[in-house]
């Protein structure tokens, strides 16, 4: 089968967008001859990569629009912008490749976001749209607990999310899909909305063999104080002050709360811990490479992770992974990864009930070694059954014979 992938993000050795784009390519390859469309920014880590490990069936096209090649870091604004005009270029070069290759499939990889279009859905081929994500929201009662300047930056998330849902164009795009992914109930519900077809729920996240397999040898001292970890930049809707009023009122002795990540709020959550008199409970670690991550993370014994909109939350998956149990709110992404064998889902009603929530499964974990490990070991055989790229990659290979066997169906067997 001749597949066409557009990742715009794609990049090899690298987690979140980037990863997602790069693993998922690698397994459409095990499958297919696949072509991938890709912003020029990526083209030295894909070059590079490929020379160590050559995979002879793939074909990737470096592009931008009006030769931008810029990576845009820390300007969102300039990146979607960016985003939305290669969106455009895409459906150009896909359209004169088109009558080269003939392609049986096309699919929008990455970005994970369904409230921008993908033009190649305009294309006469099947078209499969995502795992996208994007419409998950904190309940409205947790915004007090946001910085001004984290309200401002709520406000203009939803009003982008309405104008680009509103889009004819990302209409369009969820009309002409064969098939829509979500990576969560709540997107799906959007995807629903704006008339998708053939609507199912499925992660972006995923975890190579070879992840997995390191990470299954980090063990936790079991002599060392138990300590709890929560990773990841450190913005208003990561729920890090959540997990700080948590820790504070679960009040054990003996116990750690270790932070790795940095980001706007890092000044406001350590004046936090201040005042909640856990300072010397708590470490910063700041931003760290990922080898180092991993190694906190193998040195804790359960992640806190209340993260209040998201569509991913790898750090969940990579928690599992190691053996360990995680807290998260029973909101996005992290929930639909964990489940009540593999974690605590706290439901997310309003901030107070949220951090007694979160105290009790401190104070739970804490007080009992034998649910750690049982939690522990149901999460690393999850992650294998369900995360493991390998696994995923078998499901997208399934994926595309089913729609191209629709599509055929539809027009007749022809």
């Amino acid at each position: 089968m001749k597949v066409l992938l557009s990742a715009f993000a794609c990049e090899p050795g690298l987690g979140s967008e980037e990863g997602v784009g790069w693993n998922m390519v690698l397994q459409a390859a095990k499958y297919h001859e696949v072509w991938v469309f890709t912003r020029t920014f990526c083209r030295p880590f894909i070059e590079a990569e490929l020379a160590k490990n050559p995979v002879p069936n793939l074909h990737f096209i470096y592009f931008d629009p009006f030769g931008w090649s810029e990576d845009w870091k820390g300007r969102q604004g300039l990146l979607q912008f960016h985003y939305y005009l290669w969106q455009i270029w895409a459906y150009f070069v896909a359209r004169k490749l088109h009558r080269e290759v003939d392609f049986d499939i096309i699919r929008h990889v990455t970005y994970v976001k369904h409230w921008s279009p993908s033009f190649l859905a305009l294309l006469p081929v099947p078209f499969i749209w995502g795992p996208v994500g994007g419409a998950e929201s904190a309940p409205k009662t947790f915004w007090n607990e946001y910085s001004r300047r984290g309200k401002i930056y709520e406000t203009l998330r939803q009003i982008a999310q309405g104008v680009g849902e509103r889009d004819p164009f990302t209409a369009l795009t969820a009309r002409r899909s064969a098939m829509a992914l979500a990576t969560t109930e709540e997107t799906a519900q959007r995807l629903r909305w704006m008339k998708a077809k053939n609507v199912q729920v499925f992660s972006q996240v995923g975890l190579s063999e070879a992840e997995i397999s390191q990470m299954a040898e980090y063990a936790v001292d079991l002599q060392s104080p138990v300590r709890f970890i929560s990773v990841g930049r450190l913005l208003h809707w990561k729920g890090v002050q959540l997990s700080l009023r948590a820790f504070a009122l679960a009040n054990l002795e003996g116990v750690e709360l270790w932070i790795v990540g940095d980001g706007p709020e890092r000044s406001r959550l350590e004046a936090l811990a201040g005042e909640l008199g856990i300072a010397d409970k708590v470490q910063f670690w700041g931003a760290l490479p990922r080898n180092q991550t991993l190694q906190k993370m193998g040195e804790c014994h359960a992640l806190l992770h209340p993260s209040l909109h998201e569509s991913g939350g790898f750090v969940c998956a990579e928690m599992m992974a190691l053996g360990r149990p995680v807290i998260c709110l029973d909101l996005g992404g992290p929930a639909t990864q964990v489940t009540n064998e593999t974690g605590i889902k706290v439901p997310a009603v309003d901030p107070e009930k949220a951090v007694k929530g979160l105290a009790d499964a401190i104070s739970r974990l804490v007080g009992d070694q034998a649910l750690r490990e049982r939690m522990g070991q149901a999460g690393q055989k999850r992650l294998k059954e369900v995360f493991d790229w390998d696994v995923k990659g078998e499901f997208f290979a399934r994926l595309c014979e089913n729609v191209l066997a629709q599509n055929k169906t539809l027009r007749g067997g022809k």
